[in-house]
């Protein structure tokens, strides 16, 4: 995908879920919409973060994605395009399935 910007997110190792892993993804989604919204953005792509080599939950990734961008969006009104770039069907599936309870489009 051709960028202007890349915004690098660390994601959290997946250790069970006890040591801050949800917020620390949360944090990922909501930091990088605010960033776009500083520097007036209108559209970012993310990867699913964490899921993979991390080992986060994908289904529980998610969710926290979604969710997160969601509410990140309520106060950054420039951004009006977020993709989420789903590699692989293991990923895409409970991405499509987290839009969807959302109420939010789901597009190829």
């Amino acid at each position: 995908m051709p960028a202007r910007h890349v915004i690098h997110a660390v994601g959290p190792v997946w250790n069970g879920g006890g040591r801050g892993e949800d917020e620390a993804l949360a944090s990922c989604y909501a930091r990088a919409v605010e960033w776009c919204q500083a520097n007036g953005l209108v559209s970012v792509a993310f990867p699913a973060i964490s899921i993979g080599v991390y080992r986060f939950p994908p289904a529980r990734a998610a969710r926290i994605a979604v969710s997160t961008t969601v509410a990140a969006l309520a106060a950054a009104p420039a951004v009006s395009k977020v993709i989420f770039c789903c590699f692989s069907q293991d990923s895409a599936t409970p991405h499509e399935q987290a839009l969807s309870e959302f109420g939010s489009p789901c597009t190829d």
